[in-house]
């Protein structure tokens, strides 16, 4: 981890977005959004705070592919 309180949710839409995807918080702020969307077939990452490193960015892909099946 990098050195950080870093927390990931698992979040899912059906409504306005048709997937799954995580949430990174970093003592309780959101940092970083990968969201998979099941009807574009695509992965999008979202940055809500900046700066953000490119160590945490690397954490927060690692995890989603371990948290997240592929289609």
């Amino acid at each position: 981890m990098s050195g950080k309180n870093l927390k990931a949710l698992i979040i899912s839409d059906d409504v306005i977005r048709n997937g799954i995807g995580v949430e990174f918080y970093i003592d309780d702020k959101l940092m970083v959004e990968i969201f998979r969307d099941d009807n574009e077939h695509t992965k999008m990452l979202s940055v809500f705070e900046q700066p953000v490193s490119l160590e945490l960015i690397e954490e927060c892909v690692t995890l989603f592919k371990e948290l997240v099946p592929i289609y």
